[in-house]
């Protein structure tokens, strides 16, 4: 589990195609602070495993899955990629509950700086969408952020000077691709409400095929 607040920017050093799966040395500092092999590290705000490190990098595997699922496909030699270590019990939570589960790809429409912020259209498919809500929470490239608007396929966020220069979004540009998880809750909340709908639908048709009876 980790709150989507970005603790570095990492590089990436190698990669390792393996058939569909990858192996990747990503160069870093401050993420490695009492690291152990087994750890979990957000890379882009996937969920990775340690499995091996030294003083200045450490190596993850990527499976055919998250391959296909994030945008770790697409990294190069050099890429920059947002970093955060799992919390622990204790930690203060800045941002939201973030899995490190993506749920999909979008990509980025359009940035545009407004008085000392700048936007973020985010195009998504349609399937995304129906999880979030205006000023509700999503992850993009594992970082938290705070939905302005909602699109049928895209939505925006207002990034603040901050978090555009600690995080990988400051080389963001339009086309890129990112990854996106939505809220926990949200998505819990839709599930429990479809269930609910489909159940309270399937007692209601036997209500009325009793009656005809």
């Amino acid at each position: 589990m980790f709150a989507g607040l970005v603790e570095e920017v990492g590089r990436i050093g190698s990669l390792d195609r393996k058939g569909e799966g990858m192996c990747l040395t990503i160069s870093c500092k401050q993420v490695l602070e009492g690291v152990r092999v087994g750890d979990s590290i957000a890379v882009n705000g996937v969920c990775l495993t340690v499995v091996g490190f030294d003083s200045h990098q450490f190596w993850t595997d990527v499976m055919p899955e998250t391959m296909n699922r994030s945008n770790l496909n697409h990294l190069a030699l050099g890429s920059p990629v947002n970093l955060e270590r799992a919390l622990r019990v204790g930690d203060r939570l800045g941002g939201h509950f973030v899995q490190g589960h993506v749920d999909g790809m979008g990509r980025i429409l359009l940035c545009t700086s407004r008085e000392n912020a700048v936007l973020f259209r985010i195009g998504v498919p349609p399937e995304l969408t129906q999880w979030m809500v205006d000023q509700g929470s999503v992850a993009v490239n594992g970082i938290s952020l705070t939905i302005v608007t909602v699109e049928p396929e895209a939505f925006t966020v207002s990034i603040i000077p901050h978090t555009l220069q600690s995080t990988q979004l400051k080389e963001a540009r339009a086309g890129d691709s990112v990854n996106i998880e939505c809220d926990m809750i949200g998505k819990y909340a839709a599930k429990w409400a479809t269930t609910n709908e489909a159940s309270a639908r399937a007692k209601w048709q036997e209500a009325e095929a009793d009656a005809r009876f």
